[in-house]
């Protein structure tokens, strides 16, 4: 039976295995700015003082970084409600990857110049918009950048225009 203790290469809790990551990309979400970010001195009684729970900034750097991850369920609901993200965020992989990549797009939205080109592309073509995307992908190739967004498709995303007609 398991003791629900793991040793360094064991799975045991395999729900929490990306909590640091999840947990460092909601601060750097809600802190894009690395000389802006607060430290978790800062942020662990910005916690205190939005929701009420505590966790102090020792152990809230210890699940950022990983050297821990027996976080209770009352905590995470705290890391939860200060965040704004659901509790399953931090232990249902498909629920992650959802809020990620709203993250990445809110992110994304950010800067005016991406803001001003989805909205100008509003209401072109899907020939038009294939274009736009193939001149994108190019783009981000020339600059050796990652492939953002390229096949993702989120469960709300709607159909494109051409499945929208044939249905």
């Amino acid at each position: 039976m398991d003791s629900g203790e793991s040793t360094p290469g064991e799975t045991a809790r395999p729900l929490l295995h990306d909590l640091g990551d999840r947990l460092g990309g909601l601060i750097a979400a809600l802190y894009p700015d690395e000389h802006k970010r607060p430290g978790y001195t800062r942020l662990a009684r910005m916690i205190r003082e939005s929701t009420g729970g505590t966790i102090s900034a020792t152990y809230l750097w210890e699940l950022v970084t990983g050297r821990k991850r027996n976080v209770t369920l009352e905590q995470l609901g705290v890391l939860a409600e200060f965040f704004g993200v659901p509790l399953e965020y931090f232990v249902n992989d498909e629920v992650s990857r959802r809020i990620t990549a709203q993250l990445a797009l809110a992110a994304a939205l950010r800067d005016a110049k991406v803001r001003r080109l989805a909205l100008r592309a509003e209401g072109l073509s899907p020939g038009s918009l294939d274009a736009l995307l193939t001149i994108v992908n190019e783009a981000r190739r020339v600059e050796n950048l990652d492939r953002a967004g390229e096949e993702e498709h989120d469960a709300g995303e709607q159909p494109d225009r051409r499945e929208a007609h044939r249905q």
